[in-house]
């Protein structure tokens, strides 16, 4: 009796040693495959990080390309700023034609500037995009509507550059139209009390680094 029963121990103990053989068998192919899956995954997460980070590059060199006449690069907020036009309101005013007839002209051209150079970046490449930012300012008078009036500032420019024909197309360029009052950091100084420079709008170009792929 004893040996029959050893008898069936022993094949008992033999059929659950190969079953958790098995067992461990498909759980180490299970684990390999899972592995190799995380591993095609990081390694397509970093080809698409490089693609992203490339096209990141080519749109930030390409801003580069736009007209040196009227856009100076601010590396401190990483941005193209108008330069070069003397924009000055009268006081409490949005009229567009308080600016000189030449500098006017000058603005009219900043606007052809940009559209030549967001369809030219569009053309070398679809995917980019950028914010056109109309900054509208004022003084610091302690003018109540200030923040208003700056506002009806920047759209008086882009009013008058739709009236002269000079449109953005929305794909490839943001227009956005804000009024920062007396508060930002692009101010001419000293930015004290009576400063009349600051009556004015300031224009940034800026890429528009969204969803790349």
């Amino acid at each position: 009796m004893a040996s029959k029963k050893e008898s069936y121990f022993w094949t008992s103990y033999s059929d659950l040693m190969t079953s958790l053989f098995f067992v461990m068998l498909v759980l180490f192919v299970l684990t390999i495959v899972l592995l190799q899956g995380k591993v095609n995954e990081l390694r397509y997460a970093k080809e698409a990080t490089e693609e992203q980070l490339r096209k990141i590059r080519e749109i930030e060199e390409s801003v580069k390309n736009i007209n040196p006449d009227y856009f100076a690069y601010d590396p401190n907020y990483k941005r193209h700023t108008l330069k070069n036009i003397d924009i000055s309101f009268k006081t409490g005013s949005a009229d567009i034609h308080d600016i000189p007839q030449d500098q006017l002209d000058r603005l009219l051209e900043v606007g052809k500037a940009i559209q030549a150079f967001v369809a030219g970046a569009v053309r070398e490449n679809s995917e980019v995009k950028y914010l056109l930012i109309i900054e509208g300012q004022s003084s610091k008078d302690n003018y109540r509507m200030n923040f208003e009036l700056s506002y009806t500032r920047a759209l008086a420019l882009y009013e008058y550059w739709q009236s002269q024909g000079i449109h953005f197309d929305p794909s490839a360029c943001e227009a956005i139209i804000s009024g920062s009052g007396q508060e930002s950091p692009f101010r001419i100084e000293p930015d004290v009390v009576g400063n009349k420079d600051n009556q004015r709008f300031v224009i940034h170009i800026i890429p528009k680094i969204g969803e790349m792929l």
